[in-house]
């Protein structure tokens, strides 16, 4: 048998990639809000919601099954959260918004369509005169013949 000798390589030179602009910062979709439990005599919303300085909620070791688990008992965070971006935010601007936008829309969908209707007569039009001068053209080409030969024969 033959031995084969390994292959040989060849170095070629690879063009190098541009140098790359770092990334840019993108905004986390979420940010972290600091929320402060509800004051004592304030305007926000409280009844649903139990005493967040209760014993089991302030660290207390009392005994209470929930805080061996590190949660307020009766606390529920979901409503307490819904409460309060319900009382943040006015829906009544978006729904404005919104009607401002279907109205708008409506109004371009009809402008839109009497311009596509316009459009389709004005090219009706359009063929009807092509029509109507090529009519002429043919007409005037006839006169004009018999104006010649007219002038031929009477000369």
């Amino acid at each position: 048998m033959l031995a084969r000798s390994p292959p040989t390589t060849v170095p070629l030179s690879v063009p190098g990639k541009a140098p790359q602009n770092p990334p840019f910062p993108h905004p986390s979709p979420y940010t972290r809000v600091g929320i402060s439990p509800p004051q004592p005599g304030s305007s926000a919303n409280t009844s649903a919601v139990p005493s967040l300085t209760s014993g089991s909620y302030a660290g207390s070791t009392g005994g209470d099954s929930d805080s061996s688990h590190g949660g307020a008992s009766g606390i529920d965070l979901v409503e307490l959260m819904n409460d309060r971006l319900s009382n943040a935010v006015d829906p009544l601007p978006l729904d404005r918004s919104l009607a401002r936008q279907a109205q708008t829309s409506g109004a371009l969908n009809a402008k839109q369509k009497e311009l596509q209707e316009l459009q389709a007569l004005a090219q009706r039009r359009l063929k009807g005169a092509r029509s109507n001068f090529s009519e002429g053209m043919k007409a005037a080409k006839e006169v004009r013949k018999d104006l010649d030969w007219t002038q031929k024969h009477v000369s």
